[in-house]
């Protein structure tokens, strides 16, 4: 009898027919059982964004009687139908259908046994803003779960689909403004953990966020943003930040997103918003203009995240984050003189200070420092300037890497380095997702970074005595970790670099 009650009491989870079922507070789902860890996909944290609700804050969902069976993940948001390319083979995408609006659905993979609240881990994906998904095969959830941390992936609306602004939107919102509902979306899914992820055996007071590329620069977002108090207690940022402004997060308040949107209605020949929720998605997705990216809304972001930091209104929570050597995002280098001429016309007078850090003397070097400044300019100095002024201003620690392990390939044509996406694999364990001839070095590499994200998402702190200690990060010592075939603490490489680029934006 005794042994009936402890399970009661701490096993969250009831076995109906073999098949894991939970209690939520909008029903009872059902999952499945995989090596002691329960998967529960395609769960409805808002109700579908579609007809009236396109373009409208997330809206809750409205509860069920039977049981629902959550063992399939829920549609990746509008966007086109994803193709592989440059470096990102299947892998890294979502899967080619089912995509819909009605897409706002997340993920749950958690530790069977549990006698006591697990930490929370809930990842954002990346994408640019204008595609991505829970669905692809690097964010599986298991063996971050079999680490003892619940892990939560969520959906999120993208492109303009996401981010439109419109006069008429921001006169029927309660909270005057339009724009910015992928983000609202990732408020929403914040919220449904609190309030169900006890249901799971999770801590609904120990939540960490975690993203890769516009993950990452979603993070940033929610980290500074009012409405998201309480809801969040760690944070981790891969490869991006949004603390500058840049070409992923323009410089844009609320009127000029809003004349974006009228321009946008008027290429579809709509003089209403009601005309624009007629359209048909894929009449949407096919339209040129439109805001695609989060922007200051004077709601879910009242000012620059730049002036909430500053200020330290930030979420004060302790922050891991960093960038790949190969992190670039750019074509084919241009010549020598080319690129020596573009720097000359960017930088004007401070063109000289540039070129001795990135050279162009020969071909190799201009192409190099081609690569080194795309990496620098998109996720080097947003996270550089994020750290610091966390650091400087912030109480809650920081931790810095640099991820520089150069991802081993069967051919020339798949050899990519340690390019923009490689780290996640790692970070969460998932080798296995990706077709790569992996050597033993890769596998103690995912071993330690897995052990790492998740002794930080659990305490804040990403050591533990069998690591290599990561030091916390200062604008005095700049002490990064270098995550290679060997792990190491080093000063920032790229200082120098980063502290022109800082003061060019």
């Amino acid at each position: 009898m005794k042994k009936i009650i402890w399970l009661v009491i701490f096993t969250p989870f009831i076995l109906a027919a073999q098949k894991p079922v939970v209690k939520i507070k909008s029903g009872a789902i059902s999952g499945i059982e995989k090596n002691g860890v329960v998967i529960f996909k395609g769960i409805p944290f808002a109700q579908p964004p579609v007809g009236d609700l396109r373009w409208k804050a997330p809206q809750p969902v409205k509860p069920w009687k039977n049981i629902k069976e959550c063992t399939a993940f829920g549609a990746s948001p509008m966007q086109p139908s994803p193709v592989p390319f440059m470096c990102w083979s299947s892998e890294y995408l979502i899967p080619k259908e089912p995509i819909d609006e009605d897409c706002l659905y997340l993920n749950v993979w958690a530790p069977k046994k549990t006698v006591k609240k697990k930490a929370v881990l809930v990842y954002i994906y990346g994408g640019g803003f204008r595609s991505g998904g829970a669905g692809c095969p690097i964010y599986d959830g298991e063996a971050v779960a079999n680490k003892d941390v619940v892990f939560v992936s969520i959906n999120y609306r993208v492109g303009v689909f996401g981010f439109l602004a419109h006069p008429e939107l921001s006169k029927e919102a309660p909270y005057h403004s339009s724009g910015n509902y992928g983000l609202l979306d990732m408020v929403a899914a914040l919220q449904w953990v609190r309030d169900n992820i006890e249901s799971f055996g999770g801590d609904p007071n120990k939540v960490t966020i975690a993203g890769q590329s516009a993950g990452a620069f979603a993070v940033n977002f929610l980290c500074a943003s009012p409405l998201t108090k309480g809801l969040i207690h760690g944070a981790i940022a891969e490869s991006g930040g949004s603390i500058l402004t840049s070409s992923i997060r323009p410089n844009i308040q609320l009127k000029q997103a809003e004349e974006l949107g009228v321009a946008f209605a008027k290429n579809l020949a709509c003089s209403s918003i009601q005309a624009l929720r007629s359209k048909s998605a894929q009449e949407i997705l096919a339209t040129n203009g439109g805001l695609s990216a989060p922007f200051e809304d004077g709601y879910f972001l009242p000012k620059s995240i730049f002036s909430i930091y500053e200020k330290d209104e930030q979420n004060d929570v302790p922050l891991l984050l960093g960038w790949n050597e190969d992190d670039k995002i750019m074509g084919k280098p241009a010549p020598a003189k080319e690129y020596i001429a573009s720097i000359q016309k960017q930088f004007g007078a401070k063109a000289e200070a540039v070129l001795s850090l990135y050279p162009g003397n020969t071909e190799e070097a201009a192409a190099q420092s081609q690569g080194d400044m795309s990496r620098d300019q998109a996720f080097g100095v947003q996270g550089f300037t994020w750290a610091n002024m966390q650091s400087a201003i912030g109480k809650s620690p920081v931790y810095v890497y640099n991820f520089n392990r150069k991802l081993p390939s069967s051919s020339p044509e798949t050899d990519f380095g340690a390019f923009h996406t490689a780290e996640v694999a790692f970070a969460y364990d998932n080798l296995f997702t990706v077709n790569r001839p992996w050597e033993k070095a890769d596998y103690a590499l995912a071993k330690s970074m897995s052990t790492y994200w998740t002794n930080f998402v659990k305490t804040g702190n990403p050591n533990d005595a069998s690591l290599v200690k990561w030091p916390v990060y200062n604008i005095r010592t700049m002490q990064v970790l270098q995550l290679d075939k060997k792990i190491e603490s080093l000063k920032l490489p790229t200082q120098k670099k980063l502290e022109l680029l800082s003061t060019l934006n």
